[in-house]
Parts: structure tokens; sequence; C-alpha cells
């Protein structure tokens, strides 16, 4: 079950007579990954979702390179096919785009350099599987050829666990938005942080991840997400960054 999906330019298309098969493609290639995990991913439900590079490699190697998969998480939650030349359009124009019918609610996202993370909610059946053979797949073609490289960029199929329970899910939206902190300080979970300040200052100002809509900050980004479709943790203005300032205070004992 190959991904029918071409390169051309620098961007990705499903030509228009092949888009039925892709659809069954697509289709084979969900019942391939439920019969390949222990998870079931069911209508309503929330799931962390990660994944990292094969053999640890680096999956972001620019700030294009991040920007190509943000604009990825946002026209791949679609059922239509992805179109897209970044060397024409600019990521505000791709974020100013409504794709139709989305596939999977996002919650909450972080890219770092060799892995990725993000909050999903499956909104149609079938439909967080689909999204991700997208969206991972438009980007390795997308990488592939801007390094001249073959093979797989991702260490295999998806990762995946499910938030059963609401206080979980609460803790999943800390630990994802918290996870550039690694980038500066790898040791803080058991050292703790010593400039909290300068800690906050460096997650709002970190692009690459959902943190900004949370804290408060109005970016063309924020289309991505759909916070109508998660539990209301964060009403309050200082709801988030209250949650943020406790867990910068937590300190790893077990790890």
């Amino acid at each position: 079950c190959a991904p029918l999906l071409c390169h051309r330019r620098s961007y990705f298309y499903c030509s228009h007579n092949a888009r039925g098969l892709a659809s069954r493609i697509d289709l084979c290639l969900c019942i391939i990954i439920y019969m390949t995990r222990s998870i079931t991913f069911s209508v309503g439900e929330f799931y962390h979702i990660y994944n990292r590079g094969t053999e640890k490699r680096k999956i972001f190697l620019s700030d294009s390179d991040y920007k190509r998969f943000t604009a990825l998480l946002h026209l791949c939650n679609s059922t239509d096919s992805v179109h897209i030349d970044m060397r024409r359009v600019t990521l505000d124009k791709v974020m100013a785009t409504t794709p139709r019918n989305r596939l999977v609610d996002i919650g909450a996202y972080c890219l770092m350099p060799d892995h990725f993370h993000l909050l999903i909610r499956e909104s149609k059946e079938n439909g967080l599987s689909q999204f991700m053979h997208k969206l991972t797949t438009a980007y390795t073609m997308y990488f592939n050829r801007k390094n001249a490289r073959n093979g797989r960029l991702f260490q295999g199929v998806f990762k995946a666990e499910q938030a059963r329970k609401t206080e979980y899910l609460k803790y999943l939206f800390g630990y994802v938005h918290l996870n550039p902190i690694k980038l500066v300080d790898s040791k803080w979970k058991d050292n703790g942080i010593k400039n909290k300040t300068n800690a906050k200052n460096f997650l709002e100002k970190y692009e690459y991840s959902s943190y900004a809509e949370y804290a408060g900050i109005n970016r063309k980004e924020k289309v991505i997400l759909s916070p109508k479709a998660f539990p209301r943790y964060f009403d309050k203005k200082n709801d988030f960054k209250k949650m943020i300032a406790f867990w910068l205070e937590f300190r790893n004992e077990e790890e």
C-alpha cells in the first residue's frame, strides 16, 4: 500500500483521477495500522501522539522545516488532498486557508529537533490514522527531496497512548508544552529551574509549539487548534500560566 502522493516543484498532490484510489490506499493503511497496534482509536477519545527520527536523527534542520511541518498540521487535517508550495506561499497564507472535513481535533503540539508531540481527539472514524499517514508521508517526502536522501525518516509507526482520565489529559497539556525546556536545561526535572522567569520567556518565544496560543498570544497558527473539543481546563486567562508555573517548580525524584 504505497502512498499515492507525488512530488512536483516542492509540493504534494494527488491527481484528480487518482483520488478515489488514494482514498482506498489510506483506508488500507489504516487497517494495517490497526492490526499492528495494541491500541484501538475511538471517536471522541483523546490521544497523545508522538514519534522521533529514525536512529534518533534530527527531523527538523532549519526554520523552514519547522514551518513546513506546522503548515502540514493544518493542511493535512482534511479529507482533501494536500497542495503546498512554501516557496510561493507564506505560512500566514497557509493558515488563512480553511481545510474541509477535518479528520481530527488538535489540542496541542510541540516540535522538537528530533521528535514531535501532538494531543489529538479522534473526531471521525479512522480520522487519526489517516491524518498521521498524510502528515508524516508529506513531510518525509519534502525532507528527503530537500536533503537528497531516501528511506524512512521516522522511527516506525507513530506512537500513541490514550488519555483515559481527565487528570492525565490535563497533565499532558503541561508535558507537551514544557518539552522545549530540555533545549536549555536537559536535567531540569532532576535539578529544578533556577531562573523561572527566563524559562517562561523561552517557552513563550518558542515558535514551534502551541504554547503561545494558551499563553494568550495571538498568532495565525491558532487555526490549527480545536480547543473547544477538549475539556475546558484553561477558561480563565491565568489558568494555563498557573499550571506551567506549578510544573516549573517540579523536581523529579523518581527518574
